[in-house]
């Protein structure tokens, strides 16, 4: 057999990197139907978290924590009444986390992310949908960023936040944005 044959043979080495996240860059946003006529949005951040990829066989990790306090509607009231025990929850539950070790990819491209979302203390399944993904090097930094865009639903009484039902929808659209990076060798 010849060489370049039995090279081609031999899979290629796991190269699996970590990486943290960029608070800066790390945010969710959210959107929830408001009295059937429009649509409050506000956001949580900065996320904090980890994760690990290897491109190489299309294999990651990541664990996210997401500070409930840390809402943002940009009306301070609201944001307020966000926290409260029947929404949010924030004194008995001040983060929601996000983990996941099911990387799903066509070809190269990351096209989902799929794991267990626990909020207020309760956990579901969730599937987080990559609208963008990529990785750079900074090489005046030293280092490489990856990051992306991601979105999903989830119905927010199945997480016992059932204030307002149903003049304020069950169901919220997440849109999740990542950075993260780590050292060059």
């Amino acid at each position: 057999m010849p060489l370049a044959a039995m090279l081609a043979a031999v899979p290629a080495a796991a190269q699996r990197h970590e990486f943290t996240l960029v608070p800066e860059q790390s945010f969710v946003q959210f959107e929830v139907l408001h009295f059937g006529t429009s649509t409050t949005r506000g956001r949580f951040g900065p996320l904090q978290g980890q994760a690990s990829l290897d491109r190489s066989v299309g294999r990651g990790d990541v664990s996210l924590r997401i500070a409930t306090a840390g809402v943002s509607t940009g009306i301070p009231v609201f944001d307020a009444r966000l926290r409260e025990p029947d929404l949010l929850a924030s004194q008995d539950h001040p983060e929601a986390f996000f983990v996941a070790r099911d990387f799903r990819f066509n070809g190269s491209q990351l096209q989902q992310v799929r794991g267990e979302f626990t909020f207020r203390g309760q956990s579901r399944p969730m599937a987080l949908r990559a609208l963008t993904f990529s990785c750079r090097t900074d090489s005046a930094a030293q280092r490489e960023v990856c990051g992306g865009d991601f979105d999903t639903e989830l119905l927010r009484s199945e997480f016992g936040a059932t204030f307002g039902l149903p003049v304020i929808a069950d169901r919220v659209r997440l849109l999740i944005q990542i950075e993260a990076q780590r050292p060059l060798p």
